[in-house]
């Protein structure tokens, strides 16, 4: 699924990055603690988190995460925003709680990696 088709269903606002829109990502991943993602994360995913600190930037470009969605209408720092524009990596924010956003994304076909459980 293409970066703007997850912009477009979750009504979410671009933080940076904008000319990385028509990136592709194979799946998505959704996670408050970085640790599972560093677990259960495949390549080109799309993270779906709450949590707004530099870490989720970090760890999104150790497992090449290509683009980072906060929901709940959360905003990261300008330190997180300069850091995803400095690894290339799209923010976004949705007003959507974590759970519609995943039930959006599966809705439009959007599958979560294989968990190894």
């Amino acid at each position: 699924m293409k970066i703007s088709k997850i912009a477009e269903v979750l009504r979410a606002d671009v933080l940076c990055c904008e000319e990385n829109l028509e990136a592709e990502v194979a799946s998505a991943c959704a996670a408050d603690m970085m640790s599972d993602v560093l677990a259960f994360v495949k390549d080109h995913a799309v993270l779906i988190t709450g949590l707004c600190n530099p870490q989720v930037i970090r760890t999104a470009e150790m497992m090449d995460i290509v683009c980072v969605v906060y929901v709940r209408g959360k905003v990261p720092d300008a330190m997180s925003i300069e850091l995803a524009k400095s690894k290339n990596i799209v923010l976004m924010t949705s007003k959507y709680r974590m759970y519609q956003a995943c039930g959006i994304l599966y809705g439009e076909g959007l599958r979560g990696g294989e968990s190894r459980i």
